[in-house]
C-alpha cells in the first residue's frame, strides 16, 4: 500500500464564485457612498463629490453588467478574480487621490482586496495585487487632492507621518497577507488529504465488500452447480457410449466440474468472509505483513502470552490500511529487520512497529501526522544516508486508526540503537467493538 498521489489533490484549480467577488464590490461599493454623503452632507466638507460619486457609479454599473452577463453562480478562473480584485484597488486608489491620499484614514483599505486574493488565489497572483496595492499607495504619497477639512483650520500633517503612514500600510499588506495565505493554504492542505483518506477508506472497504460477494456468490451457485454435474453424470451412465449425446453429456459434466473448482479457488480467496467477519488481532497483524514479505527485510512478528484471551475485533479496513501503511514505511526504511510486538490485557490493546533504520529526523518528530509532511531521498543519493518519507500516506493512516478509537504515537528508539517506533494502542472494548461503517469520515464518535 503505497502513498496516495498528492499531486492530484495539491494542485487543484482554485476557482472563486462571482457571486462572492460581485458581493465584495456592492459591499465596497455601499460603503464609499456611505462615506461620501457623511463627509460632503453631515460633516460638509468640501471635496470633489461629483467625481467620488462618478467613480462609484461606475463600479456600480460594472457589477451590474457582470451580472447580466454572467451566471453569479460561475466559478471564476484565478486570473479573471484577481483582474476584478486589481480593479478594487485602481478603485480605492482613485478614491483616495480626490480625498487626500494617505492621510486619508480608509487608505488602509488597500488591505482587503490583498487578503481575499491570498485566501482563494494562486501565491503569485496574490503576490501581483500586492505590488499593485504597493504601487498606488506610494504614489499617493506625492499625488493627492487636499484632505477634506475644516477650510479655516486646515490639517497639515508632516511628511514624517505619512512616511510612516505608507510604511505601516507595506508592511500590513506583506504580513497579514502572507499569514493569511499560509492559514488558507493549511486549510487546504487539510481538506484535501482528508479526501483523500475519505477515497481511501472507500476503496478498502470497496475491496473487502467484493470479497464478502465472492463468498456469498461462490456458497449460491455451488448448489445448483452440484445438482447439474450428479444429473449429468447419471445421464451419461444410461446413454451408450456411441450415442452422439454421450460426448455432449460428458462435455456437460467436465464443465460443470470445471466451475465447481472456480468456484473453490473463490471461496479459498475469500477465506476471510464478509467485511464483518471477526478478526483475532494475530490474523489482523498475518494479513497486514503478509504483501511485505520477501522484500529483503525480516519482519519478526511477537504476540506476548497473556492471560486475558485474545482480542477479536471486526474485519475492518480503516485498521488493516493504517496498520498496513505504517509496515510499509516501516520496511521502506528498514536497513535489515522489523518487529512487530503486539500484547493485550484487559483494557488496552498494543501494537508496537519498529524497524532497524535511520529514525525519524527530531524536526519531523513532532509534527508527523500533518499531511504532506515529506522529505523522501531520491534514487540517486546515497541509500545510507538518513531519509524521511512520512508524507500524506502516514496522515491517511493515523486518521483512519484514530478514528477506530486508536491512539498513534512516534518516537525513536534509545541511543545505541536506532531506528523509528510507532506505538498504536486501542481501548480494548474499542477494539473489539469497532466496525467499519464507525470509521467513515465524518462520523461521530
Amino acid at each position: 500500500m503505497s502513498d496516495v498521489a498528492a499531486s492530484d489533490f495539491r494542485h487543484s484549480h482554485r476557482y472563486v464564485r462571482l457571486d462572492t467577488i460581485l458581493r465584495l464590490r456592492w459591499l465596497a461599493a455601499l460603503g464609499q457612498l456611505t462615506a461620501i454623503f457623511i463627509v460632503g452632507h453631515g460633516l460638509e466638507f468640501e471635496f470633489p463629490v461629483i467625481a467620488c460619486v462618478a467613480i462609484v457609479g461606475v463600479s456600480a454599473l460594472l457589477n451590474l453588467a457582470l451580472q447580466v452577463a454572467f451566471n453569479p453562480m460561475q466559478r471564476l478562473e484565478p486570473v479573471y478574480a484577481a483582474a476584478l480584485l486589481a480593479l478594487n484597488i485602481v478603485e480605492l486608489a482613485a478614491l483616495l487621490f480626490l480625498t487626500g491620499g494617505l492621510q486619508n484614514p480608509f487608505s488602509f483599505l488597500f488591505l482587503a482586496p490583498v487578503l481575499i486574493s491570498a485566501t482563494v488565489l494562486p501565491i503569485r497572483m496574490t503576490v501581483g495585487l500586492g505590488l499593485l496595492a504597493v504601487a498606488c499607495a506610494s504614489a499617493l504619497v506625492f499625488f493627492h487632492l487636499p484632505l477634506p477639512w475644516d477650510s479655516e483650520d486646515p490639517l497639515v500633517l508632516p511628511p514624517i507621518y505619512l512616511l510612516g503612514v505608507w510604511l505601516s500600510i507595506l508592511l500590513a499588506i506583506g504580513v497579514t497577507s502572507l499569514y493569511a495565505f499560509q492559514a488558507a493554504e493549511e486549510a487546504r492542505k487539510l481538506s484535501d488529504a482528508l479526501a483523500a483518506t475519505e477515497l481511501v477508506l472507500t476503496r478498502e472497504q470497496h475491496l473487502t465488500q467484493l470479497d464478502g460477494l465472492a463468498a456469498a456468490a461462490a456458497h449460491e451457485l455451488g448448489t445448483p452447480l452440484s445438482t447439474i454435474f450428479l444429473i449429468s453424470r447419471e445421464l451419461e451412465k444410461t446413454v451408450d457410449g456411441n450415442d452422439p449425446l454421450a460426448s455432449d453429456l460428458k462435455t456437460l459434466r467436465e464443465q460443470a466440474q470445471r466451475c465447481r473448482e472456480i468456484l473453490a479457488k473463490i471461496t479459498q480467496l475469500s477465506s476471510s468472509g464478509a467485511p464483518f467477519d471477526l478478526m483475532p488481532i494475530s490474523t489482523l497483524i498475518e494479513e497486514a505483513v503478509a504483501p511485505h514479505r520477501d522484500f529483503g527485510v525480516a519482519i519478526k512478528v511477537r504476540l506476548a502470552v497473556a492471560a486475558t484471551r485474545e482480542p477479536v475485533g471486526a474485519r475492518n479496513p480503516a485498521i488493516l490500511y493504517g496498520v498496513g501503511n505504517i509496515l510499509e514505511n516501516a520496511v521502506d526504511f528498514a536497513r535489515t529487520t522489523v518487529e512487530v510486538n503486539a500484547w493485550w490485557n484487559s483494557d488496552t490493546v498494543e501494537i508496537v512497529i519498529s524497524d532497524d533504520g535511520p529514525g525519524i529526523a527530531p524536526d519531523m518528530l513532532k509534527r508527523i501526522g500533518e499531511p504532506y509532511l515529506s522529505r523522501r531521498r531520491s534514487s540517486t543519493d546515497d541509500p545510507q544516508s538518513p531519509r524521511a518519507g512520512l508524507g500524506l500516506g502516514i496522515f491517511i493512516a493515523r486518521t483512519l486508526l484514530e478514528r477506530t478509537g486508536a491512539k498513534v504515537s512516534f518516537s525513536n528508539r534509545t541511543f545505541p540503537d536506532h531506528g523509528a517506533v510507532v506505538q498504536i494502542v486501542w481501548p480494548r472494548v474499542r477494539f473489539e467493538a469497532e466496525e467499519p461503517s464507525e470509521t467513515a469520515l465524518g462520523s461521530g464518535d
